[in-house]
């Protein structure tokens, strides 16, 4: 979520920097296992430049690095080519966040923070609400177990449940401090947990810092990075060896090399976005779709710009899903919306 719009409708935001963590030593453990993934996926093609169908738009450039996936060959598919306008799926909410596609019961789950709401898409809708309070939740994400797993903003904390179980707390605090404010989460293929802890939704700043952590399958909390103003979405890479994080108020995504163990290293600049990166997505060519204020701009696995899709609202986030995976739902505002790419998602159909 933006620093402007959680300053609309959560209070005001305090914001601390730090330096970067070097995530080789283990600062806590958490309470339990963190569970598979469906993160894991084709590394498909991708690193195509060339403009597709959707509305077009601009970002500022400054790649640095790479993403995980080949350069492009007879097999890429443009994935905005020819895509039609945003389709509104549903509207009337407060704020939407956290988009996560559950495969096995073809249903999208998504937060309404304001709302304490967790709410349930299924087939044709309209949305039900599938927890109430959530921790005033915001990123989500499935495990390979079916197990959700939740930033809570009032919670504090990233929790974890299944079915309509109650949840139960993975970690909440870092070195004997309190988390800020957990706000998104991507879950590797061997269980691995990433997430942004930013000092939003009005909570104090008790660490010090906005970071980026891990968490790995035995429950050990790691320090990735400290050095963020304001990190928020989260992604990885078709093969997983490539960790995005968007920061809100830098207006960009940074990149980190993932080891097989799920450790980090050689942190640096992806691409500058449009303002306010927030929330993202990857498909199996290796494309990074990113909201800001733009839209959602796509950017092609070198960091260069391939095209930005329109929304009607301010989108926050978004998440691949449908029956071919090739949808993709993003949520902005008081409306949920849907696009129908070329391309699926990671891990989809």
């Amino acid at each position: 979520m933006t620093r402007f719009a959680l300053a609309l409708v959560l209070g005001t935001l305090l914001a601390a920097t730090s330096a970067c963590g070097s995530d080789d030593e283990p600062t806590s453990s958490a309470s339990g296992g963190a569970g598979g993934a469906s993160s894991g996926g084709s590394s498909g093609s991708g690193g195509a430049t060339g403009g597709g169908g959707g509305s077009g738009g601009s970002a500022t450039g400054g790649t640095s690095g790479s993403g995980g996936a080949v350069a492009p060959d007879a097999g890429f598919v443009d994935p905005t080519a020819g895509v039609g306008p945003a389709v509104l799926v549903q509207g009337g909410f407060t704020f939407l966040e956290g988009p996560a596609w559950h495969k096995p019961t073809s249903t999208l789950y998504f937060s309404d923070i304001p709302a304490n709401a967790i709410f349930a898409l299924t087939g044709a809708g309209p949305a039900t609400p599938f927890r109430t309070p959530s921790g005033n939740s915001n990123g989500l994400a499935f495990d390979t177990q079916g197990r959700l797993v939740a930033c809570e903003h009032s919670g504090r904390r990233l929790s974890r449940s299944t079915g309509g179980n109650p949840p139960q707390t993975v970690v909440d605090s870092h070195e004997g401090k309190t988390l800020n404010s957990p706000n998104d989460v991507i879950v590797r293929s061997d269980g691995t947990l990433y997430f942004t802890d930013p000092a939003y939704g009005g909570n104090p700043n008790v660490l010090g810092f906005q970071g980026v952590f891990r968490v790995t399958p035995a429950g050990v909390l790691h320090l990735v990075d400290a050095s963020l103003p304001t990190p928020n979405g989260v992604a990885l890479s078709p093969d997983e060896s490539v960790l995005y994080v968007a920061d809100t108020q830098q207006a960009l995504v940074r990149r980190y090399d993932v080891a097989s163990d799920g450790t980090t290293s050689n942190p640096a600049k992806f691409t500058d976005t449009s303002a306010s990166a927030d929330g993202m997505a990857v498909d199996v060519q290796g494309y990074l779709y990113v909201t800001t204020t733009a839209g959602v701009e796509v950017y092609a696995p070198d960091g260069s710009l391939h095209d930005t899709l329109s929304v009607p609202e301010i989108p926050a986030n978004c998440a691949f899903g449908g029956a071919d995976g090739k949808t993709l739902f993003v949520t902005a505002r008081k409306g949920l919306y849907r696009f129908e790419l070329n391309v699926p998602g990671l891990g989809l159909p």
